[in-house]
């Protein structure tokens, strides 16, 4: 949870830096802001002889309606005034209220995310303990089925070995009967001939 909240901080000043140097993004490529700690006024043309329409508070976002003329920048504040002011007095960066605000809103997420996150870590944890014990199940499953794999497969092969065995045995006892056969009826045959050599 420390950590967290460390890494939370880091990134939040990480943000209001990269912001503090980068200009913002906007629909608009018009947009622009008036600088800080400062107010300044808006005229009805571009110069101080014009008439002022107002002031434009400092750090507030406007539009650029025009380009550069005479030193000033035809604008439209935040209260949809249209009027010129100087442009010395407008930049592209947002003052501070607007990184603060945009800060504020990115700390708002990120303390909803983690909460978020709070929530689902038991759920997490118990989905992480469940699919280890499936793990585990599956891997013993897994190891029998190699075991009883590998006792057939054995059984096979003893199975395989006894019936050469026997088939070796009967062949040589076939052969052995054929060759007393043959030799006792060699014999029988040359006691005939010579018997009816006799006769």
């Amino acid at each position: 949870m420390l950590k967290q909240c460390i890494f939370g901080l880091l990134l939040a000043a990480t943000s209001f830096i990269s912001y503090a140097e980068e200009a913002p993004s906007s629909d608009s490529q018009n947009t622009a802001y008036i600088v800080d700690n400062l107010y300044t006024f808006m005229h009805s043309g571009p110069s101080k002889n014009y008439r002022i329409l107002g002031s434009v508070d400092a750090g507030t976002q406007i539009v650029l309606l025009s380009g550069e003329d005479n030193g000033y920048f035809k604008i439209r504040d935040d209260k949809d005034r249209e009027g010129w002011v100087e442009s010395k007095f407008v930049t592209e960066n947002a003052g501070i209220q607007q990184q603060f605000q945009a800060l504020n809103n990115d700390m708002t997420v990120m303390q909803e995310q983690l909460r978020q996150a709070e929530i689902e870590l038991p759920q997490l944890q118990e989905q992480n303990k469940s699919l280890t014990e499936q793990n585990a199940a599956l891997s013993e499953q897994i190891e029998t089925l190699k075991n009883t794999i590998e006792s057939e497969r054995n059984a096979k092969q003893t199975a395989s070995a006894k019936e050469k065995r026997q088939l070796l045995t009967y062949g040589g006892a076939i052969a052995f009967i054929g060759l007393l056969l043959g030799i006792i009826l060699t014999v029988v045959l040359s006691r005939r001939k010579r018997y009816d050599g006799w006769a």
